[in-house]
Formats: structure tokens, sequence, C-alpha cells
């Protein structure tokens, strides 16, 4: 059995959300109060009984981020490569379900969007793709990682769960750090939106961080999409999720994200709403409990919230963002994987950190062999 689900499989979904829900007013102020919090304490914060606290976590996830990563905040760009995939997934425009265009990214098309990125000052790349193995599998973002690797000093991946050797060989050529979202950890939930593909193995999906642990990945980003389910649960079982990889691979480095339902092509309505003020006691909560954790933003989210969430705890923000492939300049009306919201240009949005105090920082990292 996997090590994390034999954890996982301790833990009732039903009964660990009405654990979260009871958390009381005491609760809230005695995780408050401590100096190294635990789950139960996260529990507490993510609790509704916390919600009264919320301008007393904003105020103490600021202090602790400043004391941690200063008035930085990390830049970085998406990268898509191809909206190719062999999953159904429900809530994704890149569904095999959905009959659009299909489009993969050749060598030179994939430089004229780096040479837009690097033209906007972008040095971190996240590479992102559909999940279809013979189209875009390894072999592809193998090649990807070594025609990029020269124009940006931090390449991260966002794509199909690999296999160990796999990752391995990617981290060899300039692989730093993958993004793997499990989507939700409710076991019956995760099997109606993803209905077939690879994907739908939600014990696979599970193990991938291991794999990447086992291969020496430098960073691991997880988080859940928030709408298909409660997202109280979803993500207390994501912390859990980190702590175990903390203990298990302690030289690894982690970050969290915050994705919250998009439109789409195809439509999918969120069934449990996360709005704002829950948005933002869920990433306190996250800071609170981890000081020196990596909080991630990107541009799902509207103007005005980026605005206010970039002094409370989120240390790296995407800008400009496209969700197509070509988006940059390729083929710009190609389809989304889903809607942005803040769609300001990286210049009028780094000049709005800047204004808030702030220091853009382009390059905190390069990959050296």
């Amino acid at each position: 059995m996997i090590a994390f689900e034999t954890n996982l499989k301790t833990y009732k979904w039903d009964d660990t959300l009405a654990s979260i829900n009871a958390k009381t007013k005491a609760d809230v102020e005695m995780a408050l109060a401590s100096n190294k919090r635990n789950l139960e304490d996260f529990k507490a914060l993510i609790s509704p009984a916390a919600k009264p606290f919320l301008e007393q976590m904003a105020q103490m996830s600021r202090q602790l981020t400043k004391k941690r990563f200063g008035n930085t905040i990390q830049m970085y760009a998406p990268l898509y490569l191809s909206n190719e995939c062999q999953n159904i997934c429900t809530y994704c425009g890149f569904s095999l379900t959905n009959k659009i265009p299909r489009r993969t990214l050749t060598d030179n098309e994939i430089l004229k969007e780096v040479e837009f990125l690097k033209k906007k000052g972008f040095d971190h790349v996240l590479i992102v793709t559909g999940e279809a193995n013979k189209t875009v599998g390894v072999n592809y973002l193998n090649n990807a990682i070594k025609l990029v690797k020269p124009h940006f000093s931090n390449i991260s991946i966002e794509v199909q769960p690999l296999e160990q050797n796999e990752y391995e060989l990617l981290i060899e050529n300039g692989l730093y750090a993958v993004l793997v979202y499990q989507e939700t950890y409710h076991k019956n939930e995760y099997k109606k939106h993803h209905p077939k593909g690879k994907k739908s193995n939600f014990e696979y999906r599970l193990d991938t961080p291991d794999r990447l642990g086992k291969a020496g990945i430098h960073k691991i980003g997880l988080g859940a999409l928030f709408g298909l389910e409660d997202w109280r649960a979803d993500s207390f079982f994501t912390a859990l999720h980190l702590k175990y990889l903390q203990k298990q691979y302690w030289k690894t480095k982690y970050s969290i994200s915050f994705p919250r339902l998009r439109p789409h092509s195809g439509g999918l309505e969120p069934k449990v709403e996360m709005t704002d003020a829950d948005l933002v006691q869920l990433i306190c909560a996250y800071r609170l409990l981890d000081e020196d954790l990596e909080l991630s933003m990107s541009t799902r989210e509207s103007e005005t919230f980026r605005n206010n969430i970039v002094h409370l705890g989120i240390t790296s923000i995407s800008s400009e963002s496209k969700t197509n492939p070509g988006g940059y300049a390729v083929e710009p009306q190609s389809l989304e994987q889903f809607e942005i919201s803040d769609e300001r240009r990286t210049e009028a949005f780094t000049k709005m950190l800047k204004n808030q105090g702030l220091d853009v920082v382009w390059k905190d990292w390069q990959h050296f062999r």
C-alpha cells in the first residue's frame, strides 16, 4: 500500500469535517497563542469559529511572512506547451470530451513563447501541458526543459504524474520543482470528477509526491481545487499530506497553491463555494502552521483580491498569464484551460507591488550542474 495512503485511510472525511466545524473560540485562541502549531491547531484556524479572528490572523501572517521572506515576492509565469489530454475531467477545458482544436508546440514555437516571457523579465517558468503520455510524455518534456534551460534560472512543471526514474532524468537536465495537485482528497468525489484516463487512478496520483521525494526533487507543490468538495476538509488533508512529506523528505522544499474553480469550456459549477474571506483565512492558516512554507497565487483571482493578499502570506505570484498553448506569441486565440481573472500586463502588476513597498524578485535560484 502507498505510504501516505496508509495514513489517509486512518481518517474519515465526514468525521474530519465535523471535527473542524466543532472547533470553538477557545480552540482558536489556543492555536493563535501557540509558538509551534500542529494539525489540530490548523483545524481550529480554518474552522468557522476562527472567522471573528481573521484580522488578527492576517496581522500575524503578515509578520511571519516578513520575518521569513522579507519584503520580497517572487514572480513566475506559466508556459503552456500543449492542450492534448487523454483524461476526462469535469472541471478542465482540456478534457478529452471537449471538442476543441488540439495544439502541441514545436521547438520553434516554444522559443517564441520564451522570447516573449524573457522580454517581460521572467526568470522562473512553469511548464504546463495536458496529460497525454504519447504526445507530451517524458521525451517531449525532457526536450522542452533542455530547450528552455539556457533562458531561465528556474524551471518547474505541472504535467501528468511520472515514474521516479523519469523524474530523475528531468531533474538531471534542469528541473527544479513539480506541482501536482490531488484536486480533492475525497476518494469517491475524485472518481466522479475523473471518470476516464490515467488521472482516474486516485492512488497513483496520491503517490506522486513520494516518487518525487525519492527522486530528489528540490521542491514539491501541493494543492486542492477548491469547489470540487468542502474546502476545509480538502485543506486539512493537503496539510496532512504536507506534514507527512516534510517528515519523509526533509531536504525538499514545499509550496502550496490555492486554485479556485474557474469558468472553462464545458463548465462546472462549484459544489461548495469558497468566498474571498474563506481564502484569506486559509492562506493565513497555512502561514501560521508553517512560516517557511512557500505560498503561491495565480491569475485565477481578481485584481482587487491579489492587490490585497500580497502582504498576507503569499510569496510567489504570476502575472499576464496565458493558459492556452502558444497564448503569449504563437496563437493567442487557442482555447484556454480556464479563464483568468487578473489580466493586467506585467509592467502594471509589478508597479502595483512596488507601490506597496514590495521588492519584486525575478531570480532567486539557479540550477548548476
